[in-house]
């Protein structure tokens, strides 16, 4: 499986070329794209025909999760002669979030096809979804991801946004590749931040030990360097940040 990042910034950054969070899985013909966030329907674009995807995941309810399924509804409705229709697994008020934008009732769902979020296990095409709820908004979610048939080998876990590290202990296994947000940089985090910082996400991987860390997500004013070496000095592995266009191998 390859992990190919298309988006890893926060909600709005001074960093060029930071945008909203998107990170596309391929395996063998297949393809599955977490999230799909501020201006990251261009470099979907780059990558695929979008309606070749198995499957679009959104972890939680905020735009820069979720805000170019608008430019990816346009497409496939006006693009297409019928319309191409791709399957959007996410929180189960998605649909109603993204017709208000327009003021239209099933404004999305004439071709994106919601299969609501909730805990528990799915197949998507030759992908498998371990969803677990993690604290942020009142329905967020991180994921774990193998290929289906292969339940017992590395994995990919994405954090989503998430408040507390310890809710991904239910996720990571020895051996997994974690992408995680590091909201807060080296911190530490404020009171009641529903994001990471360096040193709980160190203290989090020395009891899972994945295989590598991945770090996302940082907010806007927060030192690269810093962040880095917070979750370095707890965490023996190899920890780097991602960039749109890096890609990995799981």
């Amino acid at each position: 499986m390859e992990l190919i990042v298309l988006g890893a910034g926060p909600a709005y950054t001074d960093r060029p070329g930071a945008f909203g969070a998107a990170y596309l899985l391929r395996h063998a013909d297949a393809s599955l794209l977490l999230e799909l966030g501020q201006g990251l329907f261009p470099s979907l674009m780059g990558e695929l025909e979008p309606s070749d995807l198995q499957g679009i995941v959104v972890s939680h309810l905020h735009p820069d999760h979720f805000i170019d399924l608008v430019p990816l509804r346009h497409y496939l409705r006006y693009e297409w002669h019928p319309p191409r229709h791709v399957r959007v697994t996410g929180p189960g008020d998605l649909n109603r979030r993204l017709d208000a934008l327009h003021d239209e009732p099933e404004w999305a769902e004439c071709v994106l096809d919601l299969d609501p979020l909730a805990e528990g296990e799915r197949t998507i095409g030759p992908f498998r979804l371990e969803s677990r709820r993690v604290t942020h908004t009142a329905d967020s979610y991180g994921f774990r991801v193998t290929i289906d048939g292969q339940p017992s080998g590395p994995a990919l876990v994405y954090s989503g946004d998430c408040g507390k590290a310890g809710d991904l202990l239910r996720l990571v296994r020895p051996g997994d590749l974690l992408l995680t947000e590091i909201g807060w940089g080296a911190g530490p985090a404020p009171v009641g931040g529903v994001h990471l910082d360096g040193h709980s996400i160190a203290a989090m991987a020395a009891e899972a030990r994945p295989s590598r860390i991945l770090l996302t997500h940082i907010q806007m004013g927060y030192d690269l360097d810093e962040a880095l070496a917070s979750v370095r000095n707890g965490y023996p592995g190899d920890v780097s940040f991602v960039w749109p266009g890096d890609r990995f191998t799981v």
